[in-house]
């Protein structure tokens, strides 16, 4: 079969790696053209463009780079066309993914999407488009599958992929073992900075999390980077601080500290799933974030963590919370607070079984091989 796969962000890039490595597994003659990233390539697909091109967060940003994406999109129709695939496959990335959906089903090309857009959260009106154009929703929240099958929506749980990328064995890998001797780091314990990949996402959360970082001499504060982003963006705020930046080495990097700055997305639940106390931060434009506060109705949490059992498992500190003083004070409790960092590492367990480890790539392989018996979405 001949697959066309859209993910727009470095979590789709990494899961749609998976997807690929178990539909090939399954079916030999598998041919894949992707938009992603370095994974998606690494893992046999001719890559159309790279995710880097495509992560803007935020209205605003979205605005500012609104003619760049149609473009984007318009290539993307054109190339689909050229390529005729047996399916395509979305991967979150809803403004612009929608916008395929709708074109791949008007040209008779089956849909399924994998990892659901948050329509449960904010713009609910989505769901029309999915239930007119998406032959088969994949999701990976349990939650999720209740709410589709309220609306109608042909949908699979397949369980989380991050369990399928987070290895039962990476503690006792190398990268792990050997982490502080390959980056010449000293024998202070670790504190990990997350600040997100997409370059607005940097730019708002690390100037925080360096003034916070630099009042705690004691700890080491280790910065994750993506290799796809220029290393003088890190630079610019790292510059005075000393602290150093290991690139493309999250996991190893959660699995040595005691405790981490999360910048909200995935990455919090990367570091829930490997024990990693943390405290989650976000900030958007001000524009964004009234746009959004108006938009989201009835969701208490951002963090998967939160989301997912329905708790303040880690504390959120959104917009004008996140701040030098509030972050000092949450960074205290998830560092020296024991109650509390136990009290975390039992909900983190609780997690784990909620998520269940269930082969979330192999099960929605199964579920895309079985596209051509899907009836055509009317």
């Amino acid at each position: 079969m001949k697959y066309y796969i859209v993910a727009g962000e470095a979590s789709g890039d990494l899961h749609g790696s998976n997807l690929m490595k178990a539909l090939q597994q399954r079916d030999p003659e598998a041919d894949f053209r992707c938009w992603g990233g370095d994974l998606m390539e690494a893992a046999g697909g001719e890559l159309v463009k790279h995710y880097r091109d495509m992560a803007f967060m935020g209205f605003l940003e979205v605005a500012l780079h609104l003619r760049q994406i149609l473009n984007n999109i318009k290539i993307c129709e054109i190339d689909l066309l050229m390529y005729e695939p047996d399916v395509l496959i979305l991967i979150d990335y809803p403004g612009f993914n929608l916008r395929v959906a709708e074109f791949a089903h008007n040209n008779g090309i089956k849909v399924v999407y994998y990892i659901s857009p948050q329509v449960w959260a904010w713009k609910k009106n989505r769901i029309k488009k999915i239930q007119q154009f998406v032959d088969e929703m994949i999701v990976i929240l349990p939650f999720e599958k209740e709410f589709y099958e309220k609306h109608n929506v042909p949908v699979h749980f397949v369980g989380h992929p991050l369990l399928d990328a987070i290895d039962s064995d990476i503690r006792d890998s190398e990268a792990v073992q050997q982490f502080r001797l390959l980056n010449q780091l000293d024998d202070r314990e670790i504190v990990a900075i997350l600040p997100g990949s997409r370059k607005q996402e940097i730019v708002k959360m690390l100037p925080v999390m360096v003034e916070v970082a630099k009042q705690y001499p004691q700890f080491q504060f280790v910065v994750s980077g993506v290799k796809w982003q220029d290393k003088s963006l890190y630079d610019k705020y790292l510059k005075d601080s000393g602290f150093p930046l290991v690139i493309d080495q999250t996991y190893p990097l959660l699995l040595n500290a005691k405790s981490a700055l999360v910048t909200s997305g995935t990455a919090t639940l990367e570091t829930a799933l490997l024990g990693t106390p943390q405290v989650v931060c976000y900030r958007g434009s001000a524009i964004s974030y009234v746009i959004a506060k108006h938009l989201i109705k009835g969701i208490n949490y951002i963090s998967l963590v939160n989301l997912i059992l329905d708790k303040p498992v880690v504390t959120e500190l959104i917009q004008y919370e996140m701040n030098s003083k509030r972050l000092a004070e949450e960074f205290e409790k998830i560092t020296f607070d024991e109650a509390n960092i136990s009290r975390m590492k039992e909900d983190y367990a609780q997690l784990h079984q909620v998520l269940a480890d269930s082969k979330a790539s192999d099960n929605a392989a199964e579920v895309i091989l079985g596209i051509r018996k899907l009836p055509s979405n009317a």
